[in-house]
């Protein structure tokens, strides 16, 4: 088997988080019991480019129970937890194709590696493995059934090509589940940025002028979690309804040219480049703080802000201080990448169990119906997301409300009126 990972001798530890994370992953163990028993993926090659962490683990064990031959690699350099890499290879004999730090070389090494194993299915977070295929492998799309995409920031990508007629084959756009951008991206992404932020810098939330650049569902938990902590929150946003939505929210909404002349904390969440670039570190105080929880590090316009320093030095674990001309110092976190992943361990395994439900169960529903999928970007099937809600429900001991048969037929009806 080939694989590429740090050290094996890690792989003793990196089982034991896996066992811990799968503790808080109720809904992928019962899919995955379905699934070791019926074999509905058997003879399935998924390629998965994602986050390496205990909790996608689980999705890759799950997959492995279901019959499907699955190879990954990571999403990002920096969110690789080589202990549960080492784990895969050695205990799950799972090829994994991730180093934490890996340079970019390597980086699209290792998402060759990944399809090298000639998928049937793409998995992707960001959408690399696909671009991939469709800049450099293009003859090899054709043998992929469908891929599925977790980000925001990877759908926006594979629309774009769905619209310029280039997408090769069909996506499941996983990301748009209710049961992922409801939870995961509002939950999730809310408590595990604030955690990297905390973990990198140790400071104090409560009275700190957050700026929050997006409002998305990403943007409204980083925004709502700092404003639970204390924290004075603006929130940047472009869009006209998520800047009324944010103000109705009793938020400061304003352009990111005012709010870099207060921001203590700058979070980006957008999808965007160069969301805070040379106009507003000219105006950023001193100590100002830059993270980024969008997926790739092109939000903040790193390579100016290097050109604008007169120096440079790493101040604390993935805190990088940059001085200006007039002095001034500017802190960038975790490089600029997703610094809930990069500096903390990414999401709660409570909510992945729900994004990861997803992908499994969308990887179960392609190997049944792509010969009926055209090359588009699909949701999730409804009946796929209700079911998730519903094993969610299930496994906190929640019980709902049912309709009677009167109540059923009066939906359905229109003659009854007032």
């Amino acid at each position: 088997m080939d694989y590429d990972v740090k050290d094996l001798d890690l792989a003793k530890e990196g089982k034991r988080r896996i066992e811990w994370a799968e503790r808080d992953m109720p809904v992928l163990r019962l899919i995955r019991e379905r699934f070791q028993e019926i074999k509905p993926l058997k003879g399935l090659r998924v390629s998965a480019c994602l986050h390496v962490t205990t909790e996608t683990a689980n999705l890759m064990k799950t997959l492995k129970a279901g019959g499907a031959k699955v190879a990954l690699c990571a999403s990002n350099p920096l969110s690789t937890q080589d202990d549960v890499a080492a784990s895969l290879v050695k205990h799950e004999k799972i090829p994994v194709f991730a180093i934490r730090g890996e340079d970019n070389k390597t980086y699209y090494k290792h998402i060759a590696a990944a399809l090298d194993h000639h998928p049937h299915v793409t998995m992707d977070d960001g959408a690399d493995l696909i671009s991939t295929l469709h800049s450099k492998r293009k003859k090899q799309a054709a043998e992929v059934y469908a891929g599925t995409e977790e980000t925001t920031t990877g759908v926006i990508r594979l629309k774009s090509m769905e619209e310029k007629g280039v997408l090769l084959f069909p996506i499941i756009a996983v990301n748009n589940a209710m049961t992922k951008h409801l939870f995961d991206n509002r939950y999730g992404t809310g408590q595990s940025t604030l955690d990297g932020i905390m973990r990198s810098t140790n400071i104090l939330f409560s009275g700190r002028n957050v700026v929050v650049c997006g409002y998305g569902w990403c943007g409204r938990g980083v925004a709502n979690r700092a404003r639970g902590l204390g924290a004075i929150v603006t929130v940047v946003e472009t869009d006209p309804l998520r800047a009324l939505e944010a103000a109705m929210d009793g938020f400061k909404v304003t352009t990111a040219t005012e709010a870099a002349t207060y921001g203590d904390i700058f979070i980006t969440l957008t999808g965007d480049i160069h969301v805070l670039r040379e106009e507003h570190f000219q105006l950023m105080k001193d100590g100002a703080i830059l993270a980024n929880s969008g997926h790739f590090n092109v939000e903040i316009d790193i390579p100016r802000l290097e050109k604008m320093a007169v120096s440079r030095r790493k101040v604390r674990e993935n805190v990088e201080e940059f001085t200006m001309k007039d002095s001034r110092r500017i802190y960038l976190l975790a490089e600029g990448r997703l610094v809930n992943l990069a500096a903390a361990e990414g999401h709660p395994a409570s909510v992945m169990d729900m994004s990861f439900a997803n992908q499994a169960l969308c990887v179960e529903f392609v190997s049944r119906c792509h010969k009926d999928l055209k090359k588009v970007v699909y949701d999730v099937p409804r009946d796929i997301d209700r079911e998730i809600a519903r094993l969610k429900l299930q496994s906190m001991g929640i019980e709902i409300e049912k309709l009677t048969k009167e109540q059923e037929n009066y939906l359905r009806s229109w003659e009854m009126g007032t």
